[in-house]
């Protein structure tokens, strides 16, 4: 009995001659998102270090150890010198990104609005570009002094470049029948921003942001070498003339954890922004 049911069973589910059968759809996308996929490899890179360190394979002197550098760090934070440098980095980033925020965003829809305005701003902002940005440090310490105001005004020009340029392409990549379209309704200049070139544009946007916020960190190392007194880059300063590489790895650390910090929170509101939309990577 149970063969004969197993039997039938089997001729009921098999296709009928002639039926094509269903192929099972390939999954192409990368899948769902993992929590927290982005500490992967950092944390590998630390075991890898620690590893390495505990097996003898790196000279202390010009690698130290983990442990070494965060003995270091828990000793810089307790004499006050850490959080002091830390704090002064903060806010001259802070500032200089806000400005270059401001300046790429209006730049960016000043050009990419208006035909006059891309005539007088994206040649201007392409010469710029093709300027190396730290070779600027020179003129701009002899028009604004060697004190805390060149140093953000350099982090200014770093952030706002990838931030017009990116916000300028998307600007520029926005169907135009949508434009036809918001012609066609009549709707008004600022009904047309708010509902056709904000939306079109924030994708672009949010990786120009991206890219400013990773600028204003590398620029920082570099000024906070030159004239300075405090500062996450001073302090590496002042440990390269004594051969602290522990310290400088303090700094390099710290820098590093600010820019995916801030890397991840951007992306994190890039998320939010954009949750309309349905890309490979949601």
């Amino acid at each position: 009995m149970s063969a004969v049911t197993t039997t039938e069973a089997a001729v009921t589910v098999a296709p009928a001659k002639g039926t094509p059968q269903v192929r099972r759809r390939r999954r192409l996308s990368p899948g769902r998102r993992l929590p927290a996929a982005r500490l992967a490899g950092p944390v590998l890179l630390l075991a890898l270090w620690a590893a390495a360190s505990a097996a003898g394979q790196l000279d202390p002197a010009a690698i130290p150890a983990p442990w070494t550098v965060v003995r270091t760090g828990a000793h810089l934070w307790t004499d006050g010198t850490l959080p002091t440098d830390i704090l002064t980095s903060l806010q001259r980033a802070a500032t200089g990104f806000a400005i270059g925020l401001v300046a790429g965003v209006v730049l960016a829809l000043a050009s990419g609005l208006s035909r006059a305005g891309e005539t007088l701003i994206d040649g201007t902002v392409s010469l710029n570009r093709a300027i190396p940005t730290l070779g600027l440090i020179p003129l701009f310490i002899l028009w604004l002094g060697i004190g805390e105001t060149f140093k953000v005004a350099i982090i200014a020009i770093v952030v706002y470049i990838p931030i017009y340029l990116n916000t300028h392409a998307a600007l520029s990549g926005i169907d135009h029948r949508f434009v036809e379209l918001a012609e066609v309704q009549g709707l008004s200049r600022f009904a047309f921003v708010r509902q056709i070139v904000v939306p079109g544009a924030l994708p672009g946007f949010f990786v120009g942001l991206r890219l400013g916020v990773t600028g204003s960190w590398l620029g920082l190392v570099v000024l906070e070498q030159i004239n300075a007194t405090s500062g996450l880059g001073y302090m590496m300063f002042q440990a390269q003339n004594y051969g602290q590489s522990d310290v400088i790895l303090v700094g390099l650390v710290v820098y590093g954890v600010f820019g995916l910090v801030s890397d991840s929170a951007v992306r994190l509101v890039e998320r939010k922004v954009l949750s309309w939309r349905r890309t490979l990577s949601s």
